[in-house]
Order: C-alpha cells, then sequence, then structure tokens
C-alpha cells in the first residue's frame, strides 16, 4: 500500500519522498487522476512544532498576489488533526496558507497524509533546509527538537541531511550563545561564521555588539576574538598558548551533546586540568544536576 511506502522511507530522500507520493495518478485508483480535497482555510492550522519562525512580509505579499490572481497551484501536505474533527495540521506549505489568507481565499487544496509527530518535524526540517529557508538559529533549533523528543543522535541527523557530523555538532553550539546574540543570527546581521567565532568568548553580546556597528568579517571576528586582553584584566585561567585543535573539537562536541558552554583547561605539563560547564539558567543548573545524580551521562 502507498501509505505503508511511505512510513518507511528515510529521512534522506527528503522532500523528493515527500512529494513523490503526490503524482498526478494513483495506483490504486487504476492510474485515474486523483484530486485535491478543498478544506475551509480556517479548518488548517500550522505545525505547532515548525522550526521556521520568520516569514519575510515581501516573499509573503508577492505570493499573495500570484495566489489570487491564480489560485493554490501546489497543494498543502497536511495531516488530520488528532485533537479536532474535521481540522488538518499543516506539514508541508506554510507560506502558501498565510498567503492565501492574505489572498482571503476560503478553500485551499491539500493532500491528507498519514504521518507520525517525527515524520512531520523531520518534513518540516527538510523542506525548509532544502529551500534555504531556516536561519542558523532556526535550523538548531529543529535539530536539538529532533534529538531531545524523539532520541534522534548527530550522526542520524548528519546522516539524514547529507551533512557532516561536525557541520551539526557547530550548529547545534550556537544554542549556548544569549538570546540578544541569537536574535542578530534571526535577523541576519550576524551570520553563523561569526557567532561561532563568539562562542567562547567571555562576553559574547557586547563583542556581538561591536561586530555588528564596525561591520566586521568573519575572519575579522576571530582575530578580534584571539585578541590579547590589556594588561591588568582577569588571568586567572590565562593558557599557555593558544588550545590545540583536538582540544577544541572535544570541547566543541560536550557543548553539542549537553546543551551548554564546556571549557576545558589543560595545564600544560601535567596530567590533569579542569572542565567548566557553563549554564544560563537554574533550569539548566537542576537539568544538569539531574543527569548527573542519575547517572544519565551526555550521550546523545
Amino acid at each position: 500500500m502507498a501509505e505503508k511506502k511511505m512510513e518507511r522511507r528515510g529521512l534522506g530522500r527528503g522532500l523528493s519522498a515527500l512529494m513523490a507520493d503526490v503524482t498526478p495518478e494513483d495506483p490504486e485508483q487504476n492510474g485515474a487522476p486523483r484530486r485535491d480535497m478543498m478544506v475551509p482555510i480556517e479548518n488548517v492550522a500550522p505545525n505547532p512544532d515548525q522550526p521556521r519562525r520568520t516569514f519575510t512580509k515581501e516573499a509573503l505579499d508577492e505570493l499573495s498576489s500570484s495566489i489570487a490572481e491564480k489560485g493554490v497551484i501546489q497543494p498543502l501536505i497536511v495531516r488530520r488533526d488528532p485533537q479536532r474533527d474535521g481540522h488538518f495540521q499543516i506539514v508541508a506549505g506554510e507560506r502558501r496558507w498565510r498567503a492565501s489568507q492574505m489572498a482571503k481565499l476560503h478553500e485551499i487544496p491539500v493532500m491528507i497524509r498519514e504521518f507520525t509527530d517525527v515524520e512531520v518535524l523531520e518534513i518540516a526540517i527538510i523542506e525548509n533546509i532544502q529551500r534555504a529557508d531556516l536561519n542558523p538559529v532556526e535550523e538548531a533549533g529543529a535539530y536539538r527538537q529532533l534529538m531531545d523528543r524523539f532520541g534522534h543522535t548527530q550522526e542520524k541527523l548528519a546522516e539524514a541531511m547529507g551533512k557532516s557530523r561536525s557541520y551539526i555538532a557547530n550548529l547545534l553550539r550556537l544554542l549556548n550563545l544569549p538570546s540578544d546574540v541569537q536574535g542578530l543570527l534571526r535577523d541576519g546581521s550576524l551570520s553563523a561564521g561569526h557567532a561561532r567565532a563568539l562562542i567562547t568568548t567571555e562576553d559574547p553580546s557586547a563583542l556581538a555588539r561591536d561586530v555588528v556597528q564596525r561591520g566586521l568579517s568573519v575572519r575579522e571576528t576571530e582575530k578580534l576574538v584571539r585578541k590579547p586582553k590589556p594588561e591588568g584584566k582577569s588571568q586567572r585561567r590565562a593558557p599557555q598558548g593558544e588550545k590545540d585543535a583536538d582540544t577544541r573539537a572535544l570541547e566543541s562536541d560536550l557543548s553539542a551533546n549537553i546543551g551548554m558552554k564546556v571549557s576545558i583547561d589543560h595545564q600544560m605539563g601535567t596530567e590533569g586540568g579542569q572542565v567548566v560547564i557553563g549554564y544560563q539558567s537554574l533550569e539548566e543548573l537542576d537539568d544538569l544536576c539531574r543527569r548527573l545524580t542519575a547517572g544519565q551521562g551526555f550521550t546523545d
């Protein structure tokens, strides 16, 4: 059955796996064209776990004008709302739904599919990533959702999304940045490259404002971060030279795994050192304590 095949598709097939099941002809209907189902627009709602939070007004205005003139050409992919009979949740096509509302349509065409919660989130992420619609914070937040809610590992995500594991790990580290810096990432004032350079600094917020104000490139930002502190500043843990690549990579992996900033300070010439874990709220501290005392460790 067609629905059973969809249940077993791999993440890596992306939108092609989703859209391949939306064809002009349905084998189960002996080659007869499959009609789109028209539903009242008020009976359709966005996916509450939609990773994309920012919709550009100019792009919506343009799409709305097109829909007002020609209608919705490509149907939305939806699933039945588990809480309300006769209502549907969007799996793919929220931009079209928003633009249709702006165009004052009363009905929209949909294709109904049976998807689990994890499949809905996976498809939403894949759709947005393949169309370059997610900013770095939204993409990182979506990956974190898949890991926290559905037990996905970094390795599985990397394979499914066609990314390297280091790409996933570095993106997740962006969630350790203060909310104001994440805001600059969301609106495009900072790139992911800028943000990665700021993660290990003592005051990323101040540095981020400086970078934006001066219009620094990523390379210039990296040089700014490495710039020695003026004499008289606190140097309690002044390193003997820059950390090696292995140490930085280990810090990155640990930070991505536990969702908190991790700093490794190895005492040169000895076998010892210290690992410092930073938290940004009491909830994060409680979670860290719970995982340590429960013996759960920090595995994915």
